[in-house]
C-alpha cells in the first residue's frame, strides 16, 4: 500500500488547522430586564424589516429566530410567511409600519385589527440587519485540460452579521425590549485539485445569540 502523497498530507493538515480557526465571536446587547407576560392563547410573530424593495433582512434568518423562540418553550410563534399572507398587502415594503404610531393607526383599521386580534398576536418582534462578506484575500483558479482538470489556490474572507430586534407589545402599544447581536467569523477555501470550503457559521451563531436573548424576555 502506497503512503499518502505529500500534497494530500499537507492539505489534510491545513484543513485541520483552518477548521480550528473558523471560530465565530458573538457580541450581545440587551435593553430592559422586564419579563413579558403571555396568556395561554396569545402568540408572537417575528418579522424582518423591509425598508425598500431592494432591502430586507434575510427570510431564512427570520425563520431561524422563530424556531429558536419555539424550542423548549410554550411560546406560540407565527411564522413570517403565514403572517404576511394573513395581512397582505399592508406589511409590504411601502406600507409596513416603521414606528408604533403608524402601527396604532393600522390596528384601528377594522380589516387589519380584526385579523391580528383573531390570531391573538400580542407581541411583534421586528428584526433588522444582515450578514455581509468583507476583507477577501487570496484566490482559487480552476482549469480543464486534455489530461483532466483541477483547482489550486487559497482564499479567505470575513463575514459579519449585525442584527437588532425590537419587541412591540400590541396590547399596550409600547416597545418592551431591544436586543443587538454582532457575530464575526473567518471562512477559507483551500484547493489542491478539489476546492474545499471551510465556512464559519456566522449567521447561525447570530441567530442562536439573538434567539436566546429574545427567549429570555418571556421565560425569565
Amino acid at each position: 500500500m502506497k503512503p499518502p502523497c505529500p500534497p494530500l498530507l499537507m492539505l489534510a493538515s491545513l484543513c485541520l488547522l483552518l477548521g480550528a480557526c473558523t471560530t465565530t465571536t458573538v457580541d450581545e446587547y440587551r435593553e430592559s430586564s422586564e419579563r413579558l407576560q403571555l396568556s395561554g392563547s396569545e402568540t408572537v410573530v417575528v418579522l424582518g424589516r423591509r425598508h425598500a424593495a431592494n432591502y430586507e433582512t434575510e427570510p431564512d434568518f427570520i425563520g431561524c429566530i422563530g424556531k429558536q423562540l419555539g424550542q423548549g418553550t410554550p411560546l406560540k410563534v407565527i411564522g413570517e410567511p403565514e403572517f404576511m399572507d394573513l395581512i397582505y398587502p399592508w406589511f409590504e415594503p411601502r406600507t409596513a409600519p416603521l414606528g408604533l404610531k403608524r402601527m396604532s393607526r393600522m390596528l384601528a383599521e377594522p380589516m387589519i385589527g380584526t385579523r391580528i386580534r383573531q390570531r391573538n398576536i400580542r407581541y411583534m418582534i421586528w428584526v433588522d440587519g444582515n450578514t455581509e462578506t468583507t476583507d477577501r484575500e487570496g484566490s482559487v483558479s480552476c482549469a480543464i485540460g486534455p489530461g483532466g482538470g483541477g483547482c489550486f489556490g487559497f482564499a479567505t474572507w470575513e463575514k459579519t452579521g449585525s442584527y437588532e430586534a425590537v419587541i412591540w407589545d400590541l396590547g399596550d402599544l409600547a416597545e418592551d425590549g431591544r436586543v443587538k447581536v454582532e457575530a464575526k467569523g473567518s471562512s477559507y477555501m483551500v484547493a489542491v485539485g478539489l476546492p474545499i470550503p471551510i465556512i464559519a457559521q456566522v449567521q447561525d451563531q447570530a441567530c442562536e445569540g439573538i434567539g436566546k436573548q429574545l427567549k429570555s424576555f418571556f421565560t425569565g
